[in-house]
């Protein structure tokens, strides 16, 4: 017979259980969690069956006004956090998945608030968290670390990036470190801080990157990981324990906006940007001949309104990457070595490379018909994407073979927000609020559902156990059965 418990044994015992079972844990082990920009790996892949259309009559489970901002929820457990911007100050707040009550706000202690493109959002990188900790990073301050409870447990002031368009890129944490890729314009680096105190483990610079906002992504293969990062011109991989560089392929756009992630074994990798498409390319003469033309009171530097109107003069801004008004020779010509080797395209790498492995590992390519800033998704062997204008294409993932491109959705506008998919279906969303349900099973197009939210949406939907967490420009949703 087991010896009886006293009382002191029981109350331990009460304590132990309630450690486990009580509803203000958020740290289940057998929950499904969202626990970066893109979900788990940052894939964009959900779980559950979500419904097959987000219909405002039917399938809104709550619906909560939330601050503006362009992140994403990050979800454990039954709590999510997002950021914003309130009343001119940037905040990280916490919602319960299961109603969207507010539990717990923190504000970030910014001296002042980064510029931002004029659709963009000083509050537009998504949280990610380790179960344990919430990590929110803000290019106006830098990194700040919570519990779940909302209690600071450190921070990690960052200088302001040097781009006049704002911070996007998102964090992430593994291998205990809170990854930051700040590209920018002046002095790109990426730092990977210590996920219990903040300390800094390791720092990378990458000089030789200009802007970029794409978020780092881990590729685990062959029992390995590695940190692959989208830049300028190149995507790289690092070693996670001490960031030191593995390999390098070219074939990149001048600006990474979308996210990398991994199908049937392969890194797929999506960018595009103004100059670097063969019929449209962005042209710029050597500095000497440009300057003896246009160099008005011949100082050797060039204003803006001595550019003439056009493409090249509509990014002064990009070539004068120190911000003093004035461009030099020197960053006039890394401009036009930019334009002259800039690449759009889709394309699919190989593991297993080292240095520069861009003519042995990339494995195909497909160069038309590309997304801005959506990034792709790969789902049932295919990788899907969607252009602005409503332009759906697919890709077999390990050929890159079309299986349909550059097909109309009958859903038009710009599309910023990243595409998820869950349960054989693709979904996503443009800036003018149209919700967009694909077929991921067919080789053909297959429109399964369309719906206005009748507001703005930049920020990429979450699905999570069949629910699909939307954010709006003044609301978050959750649509479900």
């Amino acid at each position: 017979m087991a010896p009886a418990l006293t009382p002191m044994k029981h109350l331990r015992l009460a304590l132990f259980l309630c450690a486990f079972t009580c509803p203000a844990t958020v740290h289940s082990e057998v929950a499904s969690h969202w626990p970066q920009f893109r979900g788990p790996g940052g894939l964009g892949v959900g779980t559950g069956k979500p419904p097959v259309e987000l219909s405002l009559e039917k399938n809104v489970k709550w619906k909560v006004e939330v601050p503006h901002g362009h992140s994403s929820p990050c979800i454990w457990g039954d709590r999510m956090v997002l950021t914003g911007l309130d009343a001119g100050k940037l905040t990280t707040f916490c919602l319960s998945k299961t109603d969207g009550r507010e539990l717990w706000r923190a504000v970030a202690p910014t001296e002042k608030i980064e510029a931002a493109h004029r659709i963009g959002s000083p509050a537009a990188p998504t949280c990610c968290t380790d179960g344990e900790r919430v990590f929110s990073y803000f290019g106006s301050y830098g990194v700040l670390a919570y519990d779940w409870n909302g209690q600071e447990l450190w921070k990690k002031p960052l200088p302001l990036p040097v781009v006049e368009f704002g911070t996007s890129s998102s964090p992430i944490v593994v291998d205990g470190k809170v990854i930051i890729v700040a590209d920018q314009d002046v002095g790109s680096y990426m730092i990977a801080l210590d996920a219990k105190t903040g300390k800094e483990a390791w720092r990378v610079e990458r000089g030789e990157f200009r802007r970029g906002f794409s978020t780092p992504f881990v590729w685990s293969h062959d029992g390995i990981q590695e940190l692959v990062v989208a830049g300028s011109l190149w995507v790289r991989a690092y070693d996670l324990k001490d960031g030191k560089q593995r390999w390098s392929v070219s074939g990149m756009a001048r600006v990474a906006n979308a996210s990398p992630i991994a199908a049937d074994g392969m890194l797929l990798v999506s960018s595009w940007n103004v100059g670097g498409d063969e019929d449209d390319r962005v042209l710029m003469d050597p500095y000497d001949d440009f300057a003896a033309v246009h160099d008005a009171n011949k100082d050797g530097l060039l204003t803006r309104d001595e550019f003439p109107t056009g493409k090249v003069r509509d990014r002064y801004s990009q070539i004068d990457a120190d911000k003093d008004a004035h461009v030099t020779k020197a960053e006039y010509e890394a401009m036009r070595g930019m334009f002259a080797a800039s690449v759009n395209q889709l394309f699919a790498i190989k593991p297993g490379g080292s240095g520069d492995c861009t003519h042995t590992h990339v494995v195909w390519q497909q160069n038309k018909h590309l997304p801005y800033v959506s990034s792709p998704v790969a789902a049932n062997g295919r990788v899907f994407t969607m252009k602005s204008g409503g332009l759906a294409s697919a890709y077999d993932a390990k050929s890159g073979s079309p299986l349909y491109q550059a097909e109309r959705v009958d859903a038009s506008g710009d599309y910023y927000a990243s595409a998820v998919a869950a349960d054989g279906r693709i979904y996503v969303i443009s800036q003018r609020g149209m919700v967009v349900v694909l077929d991921a099973t067919s080789d053909n197009l297959n429109v399964l559902s369309r719906t206005d939210l009748k507001a703005p949406v930049f920020a990429s939907p979450a699905i999570l156990d069949g629910v699909v967490y939307v954010r709006t420009d003044k609301h978050l949703y959750a649509f479900g059965e």
